[in-house]
């Protein structure tokens, strides 16, 4: 579920009430921003097409188009004012920091980090040790293949000896048939999505070789420029993201009917048991949703730069904030 494919969606005014011309006039007064995904629509981006179907986003005075990343990147966007949300990682927001790009991270989408390298039970990889003399698919993140020597190492194994190519827009099961071993997935929708298919993964989970790899992924993100310039309307924005992943926590049979509606291209069974899996993930046991520690982003940047993963030390003040979060 990361970045890559390339398709804009087309802009949806949700319906007032009342006559045409005051429909007309309603959408007028809406302030128009964007948010740009980090990947095809899926689970993690539920609140924001529950927010926008149920006219939570118009509520706060916003018509939010939602986009697809391109071949940039939904950091690169949001940092450069192209876009003015989008969804990341704190992995990449912590290496946009230390190379000084303004990029903040406004709330944490699910609590806990679910992702992992998975593979086909048949391909032996129990370990990162295993990894050895197999081939990875990833998708072209400097961090993809720094995080997995580190995990390497702690095995006592070598990066040398993988053999990594590039996915591209692959999906992994045709992947792991063709000419890989193992990728990087979130398991709460390739997981999901194997377990519908009845194919068993062994999963090298990155929490189980550091708690301090819990951290944030996915996340809300925006620039400091938006903060400094127009605090209302990322509190706006974030107001009615929170109120649409509290409605899909509460209501996930009707949010993910919500986003096949809007996504009709997607596996309705998968998007359904997903986002049952997700529905407790989200908030999980943090006081409300979108809650950010900082100990989180200070472990994780300590490991980042005690393995040579950034240049410098992280500054997690100002990487990220809930001052937008609702009370």
């Amino acid at each position: 579920m990361k970045k890559w494919l390339m398709v804009i969606l087309s802009v949806v005014l949700l319906a007032g009430c009342g006559s045409e011309d005051s429909k007309e006039d309603n959408s007028d007064s809406l302030e128009k921003v964007s948010v740009v995904l980090d990947w095809t629509p899926n689970t993690n981006h539920t609140g924001l097409y529950v927010a926008k179907e149920k006219g939570y986003f118009e509520e706060q005075g916003l018509d939010v188009e939602i986009v697809m990343p391109g071949e940039a990147g939904a950091d690169q966007i949001v940092a450069s004012g192209k876009s003015e949300f989008g969804v990341g990682y704190q992995e990449g927001v912590t290496q946009a920091r230390v190379q000084d790009v303004p990029l903040v991270s406004i709330a944490a989408v699910i609590q806990h980090n679910t992702s992992g390298f998975a593979s086909p039970v048949d391909k032996g990889i129990k370990t990162p040790k295993d990894f050895e003399g197999k081939t990875y698919g990833g998708f072209g993140s400097p961090v993809e293949k720094e995080i997995m020597s580190a995990l390497m190492k702690q095995d006592g194994a070598d990066i040398n000896k993988v053999n990594i190519v590039n996915m591209g827009d692959t999906d992994f099961f045709t992947a792991v048939k063709r000419d890989i071993d193992f990728a990087w997935i979130y398991y709460g929708w390739t997981g999901i999505e194997a377990e519908l298919r009845g194919e068993e993964l062994n999963m090298v989970y990155l929490t189980d070789y550091s708690d301090k790899l819990d951290y944030y992924t996915p996340v809300l993100t925006t620039s400091e420029k938006m903060i400094s310039d127009e605090p209302e309307k990322v509190e706006s924005f974030i107001a009615a993201a929170s109120k649409g992943y509290e409605f899909a926590i509460e209501n996930p049979g009707e949010a993910a009917d919500i986003l096949i509606e809007a996504e009709p291209d997607l596996d309705a069974e998968l998007v359904k048991k997903s986002q049952e899996w997700l529905a407790d993930k989200y908030q999980d046991d943090a006081p409300r949703w979108g809650e950010q520690k900082k100990e989180v982003w200070e472990n994780y940047g300590d490991w980042m730069f005690n393995n040579g993963l950034i240049e410098k030390k992280l500054d997690a003040e100002k990487a990220f904030t809930n001052e937008f979060l609702p009370e």
